[in-house]
């Protein structure tokens, strides 16, 4: 579980609500909206409808059409439009419907998002924070379960994260909003209503039933900079973030290995302390993410791991990703990086 703490700021003690990730979100929004006049948010779908996964349903309601608004279906549109807005002083929270539609904003997110303050020698900032839902779990094939997020950690000038849970969605998102930097803020759907396991045959598990769905009701901030323990031990260290973090930590359970599982939480900026002294620690590692093996994030983090922590590894660092193949429609868990191949990975490592 996530020692919430630490490195967290609250403006004061206040009550909790039982929270799914998707209304971790709204609450996050609808907050900032309150009380920030420069926010407005927008996207395919995201006024009246509330968004695909409702993750702003009621908003325009509330804040009226000129705060929450629905965009035409043009990515690089949508994207250029927030960083005028930003340069012009607004906050704008913007939505691409899944992941998988960011490439025709490239030009706009790589060219012009990243690098607004360098190009104008920091006169100018892109303050906007571009939320996409990614990853499988709705059998939503090539176009709709793809994980990008290693195409965003190289681009300099963009902080890139994805929370695996409500407490950390919550806040995360209100610290991006509040971030003068662009963040790109990556939402695991497969965690939108509940922790998955990666046990796609057993009944879905609600968020009620996890320590991570009492969520503050009012304002705090989760660091865009900090990693989380999740789960402490001793054996070997996990490197991972989003669904897979759950993946994980089941699979520590089921194979009996002491594993300290490290949720990333952002991606860029990384945690780099955090995991290099658990790494010291347990002299083993395995990386795991749902995103195609080759050219991964995980490839710099195993690298980042071989440079730090190279005379203190007892065993090769072991990598656990999806297959480097469009996500299949029909063999979905085939796959995705479930506890199986997880716990065979944790196997490999301690048997060095």
């Amino acid at each position: 579980m996530n020692d919430h703490n630490t490195s967290i700021q609250v403006e004061t003690a206040m009550s909790t609500t039982t929270m799914t990730m998707i209304q971790a979100l709204r609450s996050a929004m609808d907050i900032m909206l309150e009380r920030d006049d420069n926010v407005v948010i927008y996207g395919q779908d995201v006024g009246y409808f509330g968004g695909v996964f409702r993750c702003t349903e009621g908003l325009q309601s509330k804040y009226g059409k000129s705060r929450v608004f629905d965009a035409p279906i043009s990515e690089s549109g949508i994207v250029g439009t927030a960083v005028g807005m930003g340069a012009y002083g607004l906050r704008p929270v913007v939505e691409i419907q899944f992941a998988d539609y960011f490439y025709p904003a490239s030009d706009q997110i790589v060219s012009e998002m990243a690098r607004l303050r360098y190009r104008s020698a920091g006169e100018f900032v892109a303050p906007l924070t571009l939320r996409m839902p990614c990853g499988g779990g709705i059998y939503g094939g090539q176009t709709h379960s793809q994980s990008p997020e290693a195409m965003f950690t190289q681009v300099c000038g963009l902080r890139t994260v994805m929370p695996s849970n409500p407490y950390d969605a919550k806040g995360l998102l209100i610290a991006s909003i509040e971030c003068d930097d662009p963040v790109i803020f990556l939402e695991p759907k497969r965690l939108y209503n509940g922790p998955f396991d990666g046990h796609h045959d057993r009944p879905v598990t609600p968020w009620s039933k996890h320590a991570a769905s009492a969520v503050p009701d009012g304002y705090y901030t989760v660091p865009l900079d900090k990693a989380a323990i999740t789960r402490p031990g001793n054996d070997v260290t996990v490197l991972t973030y989003g669904t897979t973090v759950y993946v994980s930590q089941v699979a520590a359970e089921e194979t009996g290995v002491d594993a300290e599982v490290i949720d990333l939480r952002s991606l860029w900026p990384l945690d780099l302390e955090t995991i290099v002294e658990s790494v010291k620690k347990t002299g083993r590692c395995v990386v795991v993410h749902e995103a195609t093996r080759t050219c991964g994030f995980g490839a710099e983090l195993v690298s980042l791991v071989q440079e730090h922590c190279f005379h203190h590894l007892e065993a090769p660092i072991e990598r656990v990703t999806g297959w480097d193949t469009p996500y299949p429609h029909a063999q979905e868990w085939a796959y995705f990086p479930g506890p199986s191949r997880v716990g065979a990975a944790l196997k490999r490592v301690m048997e060095v």
